[in-house]
């Protein structure tokens, strides 16, 4: 089990980050908010989560134990597996997913993309009396990578499991409403369109 990577940042993508430790590169899935504290050429600490699959493993990175905690705890819930978690997290900080599920906020739930009502009720059901509400704290803007916005948010919108062609409309929405939009604003917005029209 890999339990944190530290190492200098190679990459920075819209969901992962490359960072080299002890001569290996590491692909470490993460939030755009964790990945908006890492700058490329420096050296970086993540937490991370090792998922191993038949057919796969997969490192998802976090900028404290917190967040790694919540990660492991979204799982427990059944229909929740690591690329929803993510989702989950990538839309609600920490903070207001804690908040979310300790008041029973079945609508914060439900802006996750993949999340219907009735797995957001199961999701507070289950985690309500496993987390405690905490005090909001800022949210840090996503490093900019290459590539225009607009396709960063589509690729990102594709590694979070939707298809191609639709995350192409909601993104493009997105933009011509806010075309002055970071990409960070722009793929919150756009997850948050894609919930609403599941």
């Amino acid at each position: 089990m890999i339990a944190s990577v530290r190492g200098e940042v190679l990459e920075i993508a819209l969901d992962h980050a490359v960072i080299e430790s002890a001569g290996v590169g590491y692909r470490v899935n993460a939030t755009p908010a964790t990945l908006g504290g890492l700058h490329r050429g420096s050296e970086a600490r993540l937490i991370t989560a090792m998922i191993v699959r038949e057919d796969s493993m997969t490192l998802y990175g976090f900028p404290d134990s917190e967040s790694k905690e919540l990660f492991g705890l979204l799982q427990t819930v059944s229909g929740v597996g690591p690329r929803l978690a993510m989702a989950t997290l990538a839309v609600l900080e920490p903070d207001a997913l804690r908040t979310a599920l300790a008041e029973g906020n079945v609508t914060a739930l439900t802006r996750v993309p993949g999340i219907g009502k009735r797995g957001a009720e199961r999701m507070v059901v289950e985690l309500r009396d496993k987390v405690d509400a905490v005090a909001s704290s800022g949210a840090v803007a996503i490093a900019a990578g290459s590539g225009s916005i607009r396709d960063q948010v589509v690729e990102a919108l594709v590694g979070l499991g939707f298809p191609a062609k639709q995350a192409e409309q909601a993104t493009d929405s997105v933009l011509v409403e806010s075309p002055e939009s970071t990409t960070s604003a722009a793929l919150r917005s756009a997850l948050s369109l894609l919930g609403k029209t599941r």
